[in-house]
């Protein structure tokens, strides 16, 4: 589990990534995070232009689940969430949100090879 402190128009937000995550995405979106993050992912480092509709919402969608895995006072819906914040770049915090996510990740992985070293197979 990994947490981050991202200022967002001069609001410090936390955000967390964990196995949780996921699940949680996939309860209140009805969506798969993994290809989700991979499409918004593609999007980000090949975009000259500007990004789709359906990036923004997924980019809406995970900083919205994250921000709410860290802190359980985040209100129960996106639209209320966004509603705290004046317009912001996802240009500088989209970049911020996929190197959590992909920290997790590598530490998941991590943890999985050293598992198997210990257990002997």
């Amino acid at each position: 589990m990994l947490e981050k402190t991202i200022e967002i128009n001069n609001k410090e937000v936390k955000f967390k990534s964990s196995a949780t995550i996921p699940r949680l995405y996939r309860i209140k979106f009805k969506r798969d995070i993994f290809k989700d993050l991979s499409k918004l992912e593609k999007s980000f480092k090949g975009s000259e232009s500007e990004f789709e509709i359906e990036d923004l919402e997924i980019f809406e969608n995970v900083a919205y689940i994250m921000a709410y895995h860290a802190d359980n006072k985040i209100p129960a819906t996106i639209e209320d969430w966004l509603d705290q914040f004046e317009m912001f770049s996802i240009y500088e915090i989209l970049p911020e949100i996929l190197e959590l996510w992909g920290t997790n990740m590598m530490t998941d992985i991590e943890s999985k090879k050293n598992f198997k070293k210990v257990a002997g197979k």
